[in-house]
Parts: structure tokens; sequence; C-alpha cells
């Protein structure tokens, strides 16, 4: 998603559930975001042909449930708008959304550095390694709109289509929460990607996969699963009916040699001044906030 969304952001309705007790995540959770998780080679080619993959197990439930209480504080304590969910437009019902959580929390950071999901983020990319672009938490409310259909890239002054998100739910979700749903396959075709995440984008993507008979995946996650996209990969998620937030942690990675593109809107501008800042066209983003996560041993 894009900065600009930093002036929708809104503070928790009374139908959230209060955060636990915040803590610094323990010693155990710590360790297993560090541990190793080789990806077997049948989940890199249905990743490669599909454009995402859901890996259940990807992550603890422990270690997940550890995560939570802080996450959410964090997000608690940096939104900045109040508008009740009525009064907001379609990408504002979608979700709360704030991004680099990891400059805020330690307990966050663990997450978002986590050498285990870098790893697997680089081994489906297949890369040697991978950088952070940035983390953002998407927070659907009870109540809480779709996410039109999108593809993300079109936000990102990227080189390169070597990038992907980390979508890491905080807690189950099922159907009736908005578990994100991809279009398999769509990563290769251009559906509307010059298209910002609005009624227009969900109006002009949902036809064109029907006419295109692209298959759409929607499915439960299980507290661990994680699921994988690729920049071009277009998703949406069905609105929250359930009585509870849908709390998501994401985390984008992008091949540690990825050089930035020359920004083609004023969304890839505004990326680029907030999430590479100093880089400019042509060069790689070497910056403090865009540290390199993994890379493999030569």
């Amino acid at each position: 998603m894009h900065p600009q969304a930093a002036e929708r952001r809104t503070a928790p309705s009374a139908v959230w559930r209060e955060p636990g007790p915040r803590r610094i995540v323990g010693p155990m959770a710590i360790h297993s975001l560090a541990d190793d998780r080789p990806v077997d080679p049948a989940d890199i080619t249905h990743f490669a042909e599909h454009g995402f993959v859901k890996l259940p197990g990807a992550l603890s439930p422990a270690a997940v449930a550890a995560c939570e209480p802080e996450i959410t504080g964090t997000v608690i304590e940096l939104n900045t708008q109040h508008l009740p969910l009525a009064e907001r437009d379609t990408y504002g019902k979608a979700f709360l959304q704030v991004e680099n959580l990891w400059r805020h929390s330690e307990s966050v950071a663990a997450l978002v550095h986590s050498r285990r999901l870098a790893r697997i983020a680089a081994e489906l990319l297949g890369v040697d390694g991978v950088r952070l672009y940035h983390d953002q938490a998407l927070y659907k409310e009870s109540g809480g709109g779709i996410t039109p259909w999108h593809a993300d890239q079109q936000y990102w002054p990227l080189g390169s289509d070597r990038a992907v998100t980390a979508w890491i739910p905080l807690q189950e979700t099922p159907d009736d929460m908005g578990p994100l749903a991809f279009a398999a396959g769509s990563h290769r075709h251009d559906l509307g990607r010059d298209l910002p995440i609005s009624d227009e984008s969900e109006r002009a993507v949902q036809a064109a996969l029907a006419e295109q008979g692209f298959p759409v995946v929607a499915d439960p996650y299980a507290l661990g699963e994680v699921s994988f996209h690729l920049g071009w990969t277009f998703h949406h998620a069905a609105a929250n009916d359930s009585g509870t937030a849908r709390r998501v942690m994401t985390v984008i990675y992008i091949d540690a040699d990825m050089r930035v593109a020359e920004p083609r809107n004023d969304f890839q501008r505004a990326d680029l001044a907030a999430w590479l800042p100093g880089t400019r066209p042509g060069e790689v983003p070497d910056t403090p906030l865009n540290p390199v996560l993994y890379r493999a041993e030569r």
C-alpha cells in the first residue's frame, strides 16, 4: 500500500478487542523467529506458477500469540485519524493501516527482521538475499468493508518483480473475517496494473478475472499460517462480518540487490521518499530503513 494511507488512519472503534498486556517477546519466541525453515520445492513451484503460496506452520502459534499484543498496542498508539466507519471511503473502510511499526517496538522488530521469514521470502523469489522494503499492519475492524482487487506493485518504484509480501494473521482467520484471496496466475497478466486500490479497481479487475477465467483462492488461515504473494499478484479480501477485528501484520521483502526505478506515478514518488529515503533511481536502497534481512552463505 502507499504512504498516503497515513492520512486515512483511524482510531480503533468500540468493537475492537482490547490488546493483552504489552510485553517484550520472550527468548523462546525470538529463537523460533530466527530458526530456519527450508521451503519445500513444491511450494517454490506453486509460488512461481500461481504468484502466491500459503505455508501452514511458517511460524509457531506461540510466536504469533507472543507478538500480537505488542503489535496491536503499537497500532492503537500510532493511529491518528478518528473517522467512524460510516464516514470513510472504500479504502478507509477496508482496514486500519500503520507502517514501519518495527521502528517503534523491539518486539515488533523481532518479527519483521525474522531470519526465518526472510529466508522463506528469498527462496520463493529465487534470489540470494532480501532486504526490507517496509512493514505494515492491516487491521480490518468488525464491520469493515472489502479490500478491493488490486496489485501492490503499482505503488512501488522497483526495478524488477522480485518483491514479495508476507501476510501474517495474528489470529485464526475464518471466512467471515475476510482472509486474503488471490487470483492464481494473475501475476503474469495486466488486469489493471495501473489502478490504485479503489471502487474502480474492484470493478475492473473483478470483471477481467471473470472474463479470463482466473481461479480465485480464498481459504481461511490457521494461526501460524503465513501467505506470500508477489507484487503483481492481484488479491482481494471480503468484508469482516465477524465480531472482532481481523488483525494482520505484513512484511514486504525485496531482492537485496534490487535497484530503484524511476517513479511512474505520484504513489511511487511518495513511496520512494518515505520507504527508500535518499535513494536515486538506478541505485540499490542501502539505507537504515532497508536492512538486508537474509543472504545465503556462499
